[in-house]
């Protein structure tokens, strides 16, 4: 998993509260369990004007000219701005996997559902959640300023504006420390992965039985 510290760009205005899952990544594109392949339907239903269905081919679909990801200043956007209660629904892991593969790295909100708040951090996003007061003045500035662009320090666990403003956001210490390291929960088992193997083989002396080959 890509190590988080210090992430700074442009950032994307998503001004509706209460976004669920569903919309960030509509149930007919999680028929894979891989984590790629979920970037170009994220938000499919605000981002087209059709239908989408699994295989169609993108290049030839419409586009929704007046949805934020659409508009030419908000293009390659890596900060997610949003409202209160974003990513509830049901509790599919898909949902951050689009938001990262899209290229979201961060998402600011005033609160977040359980599950997805979560599931960002096992997929190596960092979702920060900020008051509404401050919430309001970065959608304001935002939409003031093109190529609007804000600094995460995780480290300092600040969000830097480009008028100098830093807003501290809380962390639980251990979720910090495995984004910092680029540590999933794989990544957290290789640590101790001697242990593990110790463990091993220490059974194997004490319970031979048990690893013995099965016949038929």
């Amino acid at each position: 998993m890509e190590k988080y510290t210090v992430e700074q760009g442009v950032v994307a205005p998503l001004d509706r509260a209460n976004v669920d899952t569903d919309l960030i990544i509509p149930k007919q594109f999680l028929k894979s369990i891989k984590r790629t392949g979920f970037g170009d339907n994220l938000f499919d239903e605000l981002r087209y004007l059709d239908e989408g269905y699994l295989g169609q081919d993108i290049i030839k679909r419409p586009i929704n000219p007046e949805f934020v990801l659409n508009k030419p200043r908000y293009q390659g956007s890596t900060i997610l701005l949003a409202r209160t209660n974003f990513g509830c629904g049901s509790s599919r892991e898909h949902a951050p996997w689009a938001l990262n593969e899209y290229g979201f790295r961060t998402v600011i909100a005033p609160s977040f559902a359980d599950i997805f708040f979560n599931n960002c951090f096992k997929n190596g996003m960092l979702p920060v959640i900020l008051s509404e007061e401050i919430v309001d003045q970065l959608f304001k500035e935002c939409v003031e300023t093109e190529g609007y662009q804000l600094t995460i320090d995780l480290e300092a666990q600040e969000v830097r504006t480009p008028k100098g403003d830093a807003f501290k956001f809380e962390i639980d210490p251990f979720r910090k420390h495995c984004l910092l390291n680029g540590l999933d929960d794989i990544g957290l088992t290789l640590q101790v992965a001697d242990d593990i193997r110790a463990f091993e083989e220490k059974a194997k002396q004490v319970r031979p039985w048990v690893f013995q080959d099965i016949k038929a």
